[in-house]
């Protein structure tokens, strides 16, 4: 019998460590599920390694079931809440009650976000908050689209790849939810208004560091808005 000791095959590790870090793109929300990913020349440029790494790293991830191929070629991420996030979304359609218990869950977690940003705080992510919010208020601006920008935006600025994660798993139905906000629930120019300064608020409290002010801020947008929902619950 050998007492030989087997070389590892370097190609390996180095297929193993690409197919990781894809998965930290992914898990991130750099990489959407349902989106493409870039193509193999650019993500070997990306990694720093060469294109037969990134082939094998994005066989592994094929067979893990993260990625499927495209029909024309190229990969995409594979969405693996296609099924919950529009059925979630039907859900608020069918019934605008169950905002309500959505609205009750994004109390406590962006409130979290909040405070988490503000201690992650840099001048690059309070620039990309700073200007989602500036961006409601351009003329003709889509602001259910902004709105939704900036808590995307909040996510990545918590630093937290599991709530980013999360957060672009249920972007759907945060949009349809938003949607709501900025054209029926309070839709008026004092209530827009409202909503702007809001923002500013916890931008302002994540730029000065005050994690304690900015969850404070955070809830305090998130419960007016949970007030308009008892209220309009009231008058149906």
């Amino acid at each position: 019998m050998s007492d030989a000791v087997s070389v590892p095959d370097r190609r390996e590790s180095v297929a193993d460590r690409v197919a990781a870090e894809i998965l930290k793109l992914i898990a991130g929300g750099d990489i959407e599920p349902g989106s493409n990913l870039p193509a193999e020349r650019k993500l070997s440029v990306m990694l720093g390694v060469s294109r037969v790494s990134v082939r094998a790293a994005l066989q592994t991830l094929k067979a893990q079931g993260f990625i499927d191929a495209v029909q024309g070629g190229g990969t995409r991420v594979v969405c693996r809440a296609s099924g919950a996030d529009p059925a979630l979304a039907e859900l608020v359609r069918l019934d605008r009650s169950n905002m309500l218990d959505l609205m009750d869950l994004r109390c406590e977690i962006e409130v979290w976000a909040a405070r988490r940003a503000a201690e992650s705080m840099t001048p690059e992510t309070v620039s990309m908050l700073r200007e989602t919010v500036v961006a409601m208020t351009r003329p003709g601006a889509d602001k259910a689209a902004q709105d939704v920008a900036f808590h995307m935006a909040l996510a990545k600025a918590s630093d937290s790849v599991v709530y980013r994660h999360l957060l672009s798993l249920v972007r759907g139905t945060l949009a349809e939810m938003l949607t709501y906000h900025r054209t029926e629930l309070f839709a008026s120019a004092q209530d827009d208004a409202t909503v702007v300064a809001q923002h500013i608020a916890i931008v302002e409290a994540i730029e000065a560091k005050d994690s304690e002010g900015a969850a404070r801020a955070m809830r305090e947008h998130l419960n007016w808005a949970r007030d308009h929902y008892s209220k309009s619950n009231r008058d149906r």
